[in-house]
């Protein structure tokens, strides 16, 4: 869906007060109307003291923000569409650190702002599926530590690439953090990230052979010199994911790396639009089911 371009201005503009906010939250939420969330009615009376909608024919109480990534947030909205702004303008990102400094919260807040938005990225990034030509890959994503080098490395985790080769180009992209890359973690990746019966190319990693259940897999030996000729995108997508890591936030453990490939490929899939990523954003923030993280 095509959104519109916004820069840091025209959003400084927008949303000035906390007013504005619950304004634009209003006219996404209910376009025509209040529409009781519970039985449909379209009339409610308002509840001054509490902010809230009171339906008069079925009684239920809901408000503005219920039902979207806001729900129960004691923070300003105003804080909320700032902290959207500064993730989805930025193609490097940013650190819970400088945001929480930016939109004057502690880091805590500021952390558990951005892994909300993270969740939000992966899960609409996770309805769509990969078609075509794909390139299959796996890496290695840490930082340096002393000891063995390359596959069981200490420090380091497994990540399954997938990446649409579109000849001149490449297309969209899946990540996914694993444990480990074998038979059972690159079937369920595959599973939930390519359509079936799709044209698949990777190295001979004996763990990638399971591709060929669902798909028409070729696997290529291919020494390190030549790979690039193989698997030329899904290589460049995994350079620029390391620069991502390292250049913002200078390395990511693994329990948390699954959040940080979530917001990457978002960016990713959507760069040739990137002054409309704070807009997608935020709407996706609106329409998006609360998240309780535990």
């Amino acid at each position: 869906m095509k959104m519109a371009k916004i820069n840091f201005f025209e959003w400084q503009s927008r949303f000035q007060t906390e007013s504005d906010c619950l304004n634009y939250l209003q006219e996404l939420k209910w376009p025509t109307g209040f529409i009781c969330p519970q039985c449909s009615h379209t009339h409610a009376h308002f509840i001054q003291t509490r902010q809230l909608y009171q339906c008069a024919a079925c009684q239920h109480q809901t408000s503005i923000k219920a039902g979207s990534l806001f729900h129960r947030s004691h923070l300003p909205l105003r804080k909320w569409f700032w902290a959207i702004y500064f993730v989805g303008s930025d193609k490097g990102s940013i650190s819970a650190v400088r945001l929480s400094k930016l939109i004057e919260v502690n880091w805590r807040t500021a952390r558990l702002m951005l892994k909300k938005l993270r969740q939000v990225m992966g899960h609409r990034d996770s309805l769509y599926l990969l078609s075509g030509v794909i390139e299959v890959d796996d890496a290695l994503v840490g930082g340096k530590q002393s000891g063995k080098r390359g596959r069981g490395a200490a420090g380091k985790t497994s990540v399954l690439i997938a990446c649409e080769s579109k000849e001149n180009q490449a297309g969209y992209i899946a990540m996914k953090a694993v444990s480990s890359v074998n038979h059972e973690t690159v079937r369920d990746f595959v599973k939930k990230s390519v359509c079936e019966g799709q044209q698949v190319r990777s190295d001979a990693l004996p763990a990638l052979n399971v591709i060929h259940e669902h798909h028409d897999h070729e696997a290529r030996v291919t020494p390190s010199n030549k790979v690039d000729e193989w698997l030329p995108w899904v290589h460049i997508a995994i350079g620029n994911l390391k620069t991502f890591l390292l250049g913002t936030f200078h390395g990511v453990s693994g329990k948390y790396l699954q959040e940080y490939l979530n917001e990457f490929c978002y960016r990713y899939n959507r760069r040739f639009f990137e002054s409309e990523i704070p807009n997608r954003l935020l709407n996706l923030a609106i329409i998006h089911s609360p998240i309780k993280l535990l």
